[in-house]
C-alpha cells in the first residue's frame, strides 16, 4: 500500500496513516491537488489520507472541491488530537533560537507562546514537518520549527518545549481515499458502514435548502456536517457538501433517492465507517 499526502513524513497527515493503515509506503506531495494527481493518474498511490476540516479553522475548503471534481471514494476516516512542539537540531538551547518556522494554521494555534516569547519571529513554512526537515538540514541555525513530537523522532530532532497549542481540544479530521475501482482494497476490514458524505446543487428558489434538510429528517439521517462551496461557471450559486449518520446501507439508498428528487446533482463521495473517538498521537516505531 502506497499513500499519498500532502506534506513530509513526520506531519500530521503521516500520523494520520499510520493510525489508519499502520506502517504504509508514504507518497510525500507539495500541493493537495498532487495528491489526487498521484491517485487518480497512475502515480503511484494506491490511496491518499487528507485532511477535510479542524476543529479550530474550520473546513479545509479546497479539499471539498477537489473530492468532487476526481472519481475518488472515502473509504474510512479519523479524528486526531494535534499537538505541537518546538523542535530544533540536537545541542540548540532555546535560548539561541530567534525565528520559528511552521505551517500557519498551525502558528496560528500557538499565539500564546509567541505572547509569552516575543523576541521569537514567526515565518510560515509550507510543511510543519518540512519546517522541522529545514531545521535539521543546517541551513537556518538560528531557527526552530513547530510540529508535532513525532517529526522530531523521524527526523532525529530535539524537543525544546512540548504543548505549545492554545487549545488542548484541537482535532483534525482525516479522510481515507481510494480510486472508485479500487475501493473494496483500500477499505478497512470488518468496520460497520454508517456514515455517507454526499454533495449536492439545488434549485435557486426559496426554500429549497429547506425542503432538502426535511427531506434527510425524514429518513432519520443524522447530520453531522453541511458546508456551501461556489459551483465554477455559476455566480451565486452553490454545491452543498454534508455528512450523515446512518442506521444502515438502506437508510443512505433512501436518503439518495429523496435528494434525487429535489436537487440539480448529486454525487455520494463515500461511504465509510465515522470514527467514533479521536486517537492519540501515534509512536514513530
Amino acid at each position: 500500500m502506497h499513500v499519498a499526502i500532502q506534506g513530509e513524513p513526520g506531519s500530521n497527515s503521516h500520523l494520520a496513516v499510520k493510525a489508519l493503515l499502520g506502517d504504509a509506503g508514504l507518497v510525500p506531495c507539495a500541493l493537495s491537488v498532487e495528491v489526487f494527481e498521484r491517485l487518480t493518474a497512475d502515480g503511484g498511490a494506491n490511496a491518499a489520507v487528507l485532511p477535510i476540516e479542524n476543529s479550530l479553522h474550520g473546513a479545509v475548503a479546497n479539499h471539498s472541491d477537489l473530492l468532487l471534481m476526481h472519481e475518488v471514494r472515502i473509504v474510512g476516516e479519523l479524528s486526531l488530537r494535534i499537538r505541537h512542539a518546538l523542535i530544533s537540531r540536537p545541542g540548540i538551547a532555546i535560548s539561541d533560537v530567534k525565528r520559528v518556522l511552521s505551517h500557519p494554521v498551525a502558528l496560528s494555534q500557538c499565539r500564546r507562546f509567541f505572547a509569552e516569547n516575543r523576541e521569537l519571529e514567526a515565518l510560515p513554512f509550507y510543511d510543519t514537518a518540512g519546517a522541522v526537515k529545514h531545521v535539521m538540514q543546517g541551513q537556518a541555525p538560528d531557527a526552530a520549527a513547530i510540529a508535532a513530537p513525532f517529526a522530531a523522532e523521524v527526523y532525529g530532532a530535539e524537543i525544546l518545549r512540548r504543548h505549545l497549542e492554545d487549545d488542548p481540544q484541537n482535532f483534525t479530521r482525516f479522510l481515507l481515499l481510494a480510486r472508485t475501482a479500487d475501493e473494496a482494497l483500500v477499505r478497512p476490514y470488518g468496520q460497520p458502514i454508517n456514515k455517507v458524505s454526499l454533495a449536492f446543487e439545488l434549485p435557486h428558489r426559496p426554500g429549497s435548502l429547506q425542503e432538502a434538510l426535511a427531506q434527510l429528517a425524514s429518513q432519520d439521517a443524522d447530520l453531522t456536517r453541511i458546508e456551501s462551496r461556489p459551483v465554477p461557471g455559476k455566480p451565486w450559486e452553490y454545491m452543498f457538501f454534508v455528512d450523515l449518520r446512518v442506521a444502515s446501507a438502506e437508510t443512505a439508498d433512501a436518503v439518495l433517492h429523496t435528494l434525487t428528487q429535489v436537487s440539480h446533482s448529486i454525487k455520494e463521495l463515500g461511504r465509510y465507517a465515522a470514527a467514533e473517538k479521536p486517537v492519540a498521537e501515534p509512536a514513530a516505531h
